[in-house]
């Protein structure tokens, strides 16, 4: 064969090989078009980074993030996708520089969407987003609106939206004076720290100024001060203490409660938990049912496409009070003749013994 000759079928060789090469990448490269435009449709093989971030270690955000990992499971089986949020879950602490660290991260990591628990979790959360595309979907935040955290509760109006454990004040006023008509003094015991706890005491003193029933102040930011807080209450010789849904007064409920128990001082508060850490009664919100709920939320927004700005933010009937029947005896009343007091008020009143955290 001339030199020539070689030459020119080794070329034509190379090109064919190279055009069935090309034709070979560009069938895969549509196929895989294909099987994405497909999942994209129907969700299918789809993956989400979730962060879950909680404001602080206590047996109410616990049981709420508890039931968001259980929901997300279930539908990550249901629609066959993946919710990835074992590598982004976070404890702030009730640290604030804490908290913004963790936000930083999340957005370093590009998650695709960030489940903030409690009111000053998802205040630094919505503010370190403020200019980024990642939705938010907060829970157990009181009053989000005061928190100006949305415009509206119906038309959040930004990337963010949630559920709401709004308490209902006068409804757990009614409970104090259902269970000892001739209560004389209040005392209120909250973190001033706190937006979630500003509404709550401001309508606990309308209330009792409207019956004309005298009541003291007294806040703590740390355990010690919240023990100072409570000792001050009893010295006080308050009839009863009122609590609103406070994460600093929570995380110090299993060191306070004796004392009130002691000096047979019934301790009302804005949350199921705190009967469950030693209270008297708790009384608002069904935390595992807001997990389940802000979860279906989230996965609403990834896998639907639903929009936070439009999505209204969720709440629930404050209507079941839990009663600890071993501070109950302790201080001196009738489990009977209390559940009796307490059932014109609530949908439902339930019982249990002192626990540092809920069954899961």
């Amino acid at each position: 064969m001339k030199k020539g000759m070689f030459k020119k079928l080794t070329v034509i060789m190379m090109t064919c090989a190279m055009t069935a090469a090309m034709a070979a990448c560009g069938g895969s490269a549509g196929a895989g078009q294909e099987e994405s435009s497909a999942a994209s449709q129907d969700g299918s093989g789809t993956s989400y980074k979730i962060g879950i971030v909680k404001y602080v270690d206590d047996a109410s955000l616990n049981q709420i993030e508890n039931n968001i990992k259980k929901e997300l499971d279930a539908k990550q089986e249901e629609l066959g996708v993946d919710f990835d949020y074992e590598n982004y879950v976070y404890n702030g602490q009730g640290n604030g520089s804490d908290l913004n660290q963790i936000a930083s991260s999340l957005i370093a990591d590009e998650v695709d969407l960030i489940i903030p628990i409690a009111t000053p979790t998802a205040q630094i959360m919505q503010s370190a987003t403020e200019d980024k595309d990642i939705p938010i979907v907060f829970s157990a935040v009181s009053d989000p609106v005061g928190a100006k955290l949305v415009d509206s509760m119906e038309a959040p109006g930004a990337n963010i939206t949630g559920t709401s454990d709004m308490l209902n004040t006068e409804a757990i006023m009614n409970l104090i004076f259902a269970a000892k008509p001739d209560t004389k003094y209040v005392g209120l015991l909250y973190s001033n720290s706190e937006d979630a706890s500003k509404q709550p005491i401001a309508d606990a003193k309308a209330f009792l100024d409207e019956k004309g029933i005298k009541y003291v102040e007294k806040t703590g930011t740390t355990n010690d001060e919240v023990a100072a807080a409570a000792d001050a209450l009893v010295a006080e010789g308050v009839d009863a203490v009122f609590t609103p849904t406070d994460n600093t007064i929570m995380t110090a409920e299993l060191g306070i409660f004796e004392k009130f128990s002691e000096a047979k001082i019934p301790h009302y508060c804005g949350a199921d938990s705190f009967a469950l850490n030693g209270a008297f009664c708790g009384y608002g919100e069904d935390y595992a049912n807001i997990g389940v709920a802000t979860a279906d939320m989230a996965v609403d927004i990834l896998v639907n496409g639903s929009d936070p700005a439009s999505t209204p933010v969720q709440t629930f009937d404050n209507g079941i009070a839990l009663i600890n029947t071993e501070t109950c005896e302790a201080i001196g009343y009738k489990l009977d003749d209390v559940k009796a007091a307490f059932e014109p008020f609530c949908t439902a009143v339930d019982e249990t013994t002192t626990a540092k955290e809920f069954e899961k």
